[in-house]
């Protein structure tokens, strides 16, 4: 079992908290980081273009890489989301065998969420 980060980024909070709230519900992820304050400029459509953005960074196994992907462009309002994914050679036993039992499909957990749903606003 291996390792990754996927990296997406997303124009709002609101897509950013749905995004990662479905990855880690549907198992396909461990965890996700939302860090605010990006600033991305990119060339798009023959246009040299800059937005404020949120990046997430999305802790899975390899093996989840497909259906994090195909989740991203489900929910993602951009015509092409950035899902990059890199591989982690190194990390903590005790961590790594946590983001392998939190994507374990077969697992019995009690996805209940913490009282701060304030925090998860969707849209």
């Amino acid at each position: 079992m291996r390792v990754i980060a996927v990296v997406t980024t997303v124009g709002t909070e609101n897509q950013a908290n749905l995004i990662a709230r479905e990855l880690v519900a549907r198992r396909q992820a461990a965890c996700v980081n939302i860090l605010p304050g990006v600033r991305s400029i990119y060339r798009w459509q023959g246009k040299i273009c800059k937005d404020d953005e949120f990046m997430l960074i999305i802790k899975t196994q390899d093996t989840e890489f497909e259906a994090v992907a195909e989740t991203i462009r489900e929910l993602h309002n951009y015509e092409l989301p950035e899902i990059l994914a890199v591989s982690v050679p190194k990390g903590d036993p005790r961590f790594v065998a946590w983001i392998a039992d939190s994507v374990d499909k077969d697992a019995e957990f009690d996805d209940e969420e913490d009282d701060d749903e304030d925090d998860l606003a969707y849209e």
